[in-house]
């Protein structure tokens, strides 16, 4: 009873027509990937594009702060490059190649460019650290003129409340699993990491569903999508605890 008050007091929910493009489609996890297909490519994007789903895609920071499309901290998984992304100028990350010929890591800017508006996207913003702002101020400004749906999201807190006071146009989520802190300590910290970010929707691991702290949120007003489906049985709890999957087809072979 005191947390969910708390919770309306300290991370009131959005009006609804904030939010209400959320639900209505899937996500494509890394876009529509797979079979030859390379994750948070221009291909995976046109992919889903084209089924009209929506896309997730993240964002790491070059050594400036420049926004780049690309999920892992390490270039050794994507590219035939090696070492921290994070410690490259923009410069030098526009020269690198993804694997398998889907061209150059894109920077937001171009990935927004490509969707123009055709379907939601869901900006996943990589920190680790307290140092969030470099990061999200070349997200905003990538946005600036955005005609689109989109909406930003962390598992990081401080980037919902970075966004909060920066930003507060833009539609702001936070990241949550509860592996390995399903105990008080974890409750606490889920609460703690809300009160921080103020979202306006939570992604939600889907292993953790059903989730008493999901649905609570859910019911006073804070759509859920949940991540990574990638089964019938998942898809079905997806159906039954959250508003949208972010998915991914199994793979053949």
């Amino acid at each position: 009873m005191i947390a969910a008050l708390l919770d309306n007091l300290l991370a009131p929910a959005p009006a609804p027509e904030r939010v209400a493009f959320l639900k209505g489609q899937p996500y494509a996890h890394r876009g529509l990937h797979g079979d030859g297909v390379l994750e948070n490519s221009p291909a995976a994007f046109e992919a889903a594009i084209k089924l009209g789903h929506g896309i997730e895609c993240d964002v790491q920071a070059a050594e400036d702060g420049r926004a780049f499309v690309f999920h892992d901290y390490e270039l050794d998984r994507l590219t035939a490059q090696s070492g921290a992304i994070g410690r490259l100028r923009a410069d030098d990350i526009d020269g690198i190649q993804l694997n398998g010929g889907h061209g150059k890591i894109p920077r937001l800017r171009e990935t927004l460019a490509q969707v123009a508006g055709r379907v939601p996207i869901l900006i996943e913003i990589k920190s680790r650290n307290m140092l969030v702002g470099p990061l999200c101020l070349s997200v905003r400004r990538a946005l600036e003129g955005y005609g689109g749906k989109a909406a930003v999201m962390s598992f990081n807190p401080l980037v919902g409340a970075w966004f909060r006071k920066n930003a507060a146009h833009v539609v702001r989520g936070l990241v949550v699993t509860e592996e390995d802190s399903k105990n008080w300590r974890g409750r606490i910290a889920r609460h703690r990491n809300l009160w921080t970010a103020q979202p306006d929707f939570l992604a939600y691991d889907i292993r953790d569903l059903p989730s008493r702290f999901a649905a609570s949120q859910r019911v006073r007003g804070l759509p859920v999508v949940t991540w990574t489906v990638r089964s019938a049985d998942q898809e079905k709890s997806a159906s039954l605890y959250a508003d949208e999957p972010v998915y991914e087809l199994p793979q053949s072979g």
